[in-house]
């Protein structure tokens, strides 16, 4: 990656109507999508609904990518920029009538899908806008989790179901939790391994989410029956979930799902966007 390449992430935010959201920035005078640069350390899928947050006040999960923007900015210097996109859906109130302009942001509004592409100032946001439209139906996020770094079999004493996660592991398990988030899950399903269960407990701490366990997504009990046990009902619920796993497991439930060709390192996951039992995007993250 360029060095001097800035870093930026949003989303293209919709609602019935269908409807689009739309936010106008005095400085340039113009009507895009929100969007922002990334915090130091941050991840874009976090940032990507921070920004949204920020820049119109409305809370959003996200749902399935969209193509990254690249362009040069700057004046005499001139520097890439990336954005990437996502989806967006309104969690909770989405009203931007009582919006409080400011120096960034002066105007958010609500338009219509099909009077959108006229307001957009520029041809690489119609560009996002035309791949936003070819997959804007609702789907549901499941993320598939591969436990943190765990403390070494080698020296671990104790029955391997109890080997816990290593500090590495931990500082994982906790850089997860603003992923969760972005994607709004409200369902955790583990092996019931301490190494995967803790990978996710942050997270169901912090959005105070019920932890389920299993032994049906252990290294010792899992095979393609248990897997498909547990994956059935998952991918026609609208439920955004998250599911914990071990690494030789993890093409077990990948293959149920539909999806292969995938490796996770520790602490990864791979979001299964689906909709009525049919996966419409994938995507991979690591922490």
């Amino acid at each position: 990656m360029d060095e001097r390449e800035i870093l930026a992430a949003g989303a293209v935010v919709s609602r019935k109507g269908p409807q689009v959201l739309l936010i106008h920035r005095p400085k340039y005078d113009d009507w895009s999508f929100p969007k922002g640069k990334l915090d130091p350390g941050e991840h874009a899928v976090a940032a990507a609904v921070r920004e949204v947050a920020e820049e119109t006040g409305v809370d959003i999960r996200l749902g399935p990518p969209l193509p990254d923007q690249t362009y040069t900015v700057g004046n005499g210097t001139l520097r890439p920029k990336r954005v990437r996109y996502w989806v967006g859906r309104p969690m909770g109130d989405d009203d931007v009538s009582t919006y409080r302009p400011n120096a960034e942001v002066d105007d958010v509004a609500w338009v219509d899908l099909d009077k959108a592409r006229r307001k957009l100032s520029h041809d690489h946001d119609r560009v996002i806008l035309d791949a936003f439209t070819a997959v804007r139906r609702r789907s549901t996020p499941l993320l598939v989790v591969r436990h943190g770094k765990a403390e070494p079999r080698k020296t671990w004493r104790g029955d391997d179901r109890e080997r816990p996660l290593s500090p590495a592991g931990e500082l994982q398990s906790d850089e997860l939790v603003p992923l969760l988030a972005a994607y709004g899950v409200r369902r955790i399903v583990s092996s019931s391994s301490r190494r995967c269960w803790t990978t996710l407990a942050p997270y169901a701490h912090t959005a105070d989410v019920d932890l389920g366990v299993t032994d049906a997504l252990t290294e010792e009990d899992a095979d393609d029956g248990t897997v498909t046990e547990v994956l059935h009902g998952l991918l026609t619920s609208k439920t955004p979930t998250a599911l914990c796993t071990h690494r030789p497991v993890v093409p077990l439930v990948l293959r149920a799902i539909g999806v292969t060709n995938i490796s996770l390192d520790p602490g990864a996951m791979v979001v299964v966007h689906h909709r009525r039992g049919q996966v419409v995007a994938v995507e991979q993250h690591a922490v």
